[in-house]
């Protein structure tokens, strides 16, 4: 029995679909009334439960040969730090204890590339790059570089087996949540997209994730990281290839970063009355400027990760928009 945390997230849903189809019985640690949409149709066991209470965790963890944990809140309300910190730090911890209690074989943990200290634009992004939660940017940053180490400190002291997989942006299919790339693809195909940002990120397709967390299960070093990233691209050029699949001519504007950074806030509010995620925060603003160059060699090489191009990501992830009728007006 394979246990999967977070497992109604966009990385999660695939993550479950991937071990499905690979023959593995799944278990879903799901949070009390957790909606199930993205996991419609597929066979899995149900434990609920909370990361913040560890005897739900040993419960669900028992008989297990892996656990696969991905539940952590990425973006929080203003006023719900302690809340943010709770379940991405100590709900990471909890799993740890409830993994060496219960026997469980191996924990793959879900980490993020923005774990990392953020190197000099002459430098890539790799596994040796410095993880200091004070270094980072941001309460999310922080919090993953804490579960990080803290994972990294039960594999040296208390025999933890454990594999750590940092992801770079997600896309792709199956976005059931919709993610801010997905926001920004929905708009583009709903042809509400008026203007964009200068900027370039590193994207990699959640397909690929999976199949790279499932490696690290099978074939991953006990204590190692690896960076699971794709491709950097410009977010003109995203917007390019979306126009190569839809037809649909992307905005000319471009919306400079300093002005997009000052009406941030007003921006959210109104995407909040909307009851939207809005496509642009002064975070993710920030993201697009920052050095984004990584490198994925060592997966590679340990692990047979083998990435897509973001063009086909891209297109595959418009294409599950339209046929699942989220680009309707």
């Amino acid at each position: 029995m394979i246990v999967v945390t977070g497992a109604t997230g966009h990385i999660g849903n695939v993550l479950v679909r991937s071990l499905l189809e690979k023959g593995e019985e799944v278990k879903v640690f799901l949070m009390p009334g957790e909606p199930t949409d993205s996991l419609d149709g597929l066979h899995y066991a149900t434990a609920r439960g909370n990361v913040l209470n560890k005897k739900s965790l040993e419960e669900a963890f028992k008989g297990a040969k892996a656990v696969f944990h991905l539940a952590g809140i990425i973006a929080i309300a203003p006023g719900k730090r302690k809340l943010l910190y709770d379940v991405n730090v100590q709900g990471t911890k909890n799993v740890v204890d409830a993994c060496l209690k219960m026997g469980v074989k191996r924990l793959i943990y879900t980490s993020s590339i923005h774990a990392f200290v953020e190197p000099p634009r002459h430098k890539v992004i790799d596994e040796d790059t410095l993880i200091i939660p004070e270094g980072v940017k941001g309460h999310y940053a922080k919090t993953k570089a804490m579960a990080t180490l803290a994972i990294l400190s039960a594999v040296k002291k208390r025999g933890l087996d454990a594999v750590i997989c940092c992801p770079s942006g997600v896309i792709g299919p199956y976005d059931f949540k919709i993610s801010e790339m997905g926001r920004m693809i929905i708009d583009f195909g709903r042809k509400k997209l008026k203007a964009y940002i200068n900027g370039a990120y590193d994207f990699v397709d959640v397909r690929d994730v999976a199949n790279g967390l499932i490696a690290a299960w099978k074939r991953g070093r006990k204590g190692e990281i690896y960076i699971l990233s794709g491709e950097q691209i410009k977010i003109r050029q995203i917007l390019v290839d979306l126009e190569d699949t839809s037809g649909i001519n992307p905005p000319d504007f471009v919306l400079p970063g300093w002005i997009a950074i000052a009406t941030s806030p007003f921006a959210i509010l109104h995407y909040r009355l909307r009851r939207q995620k809005p496509i642009f925060t002064a975070y993710s603003i920030r993201t697009l400027k920052s050095n984004s160059k990584t490198d994925h060699s060592k997966a590679r090489h340990d692990l047979g990760f083998c990435p897509r191009s973001a063009r086909e990501s891209l297109a595959d992830s418009y294409n599950w928009f339209k046929d699942n009728g989220y680009l309707k007006t």
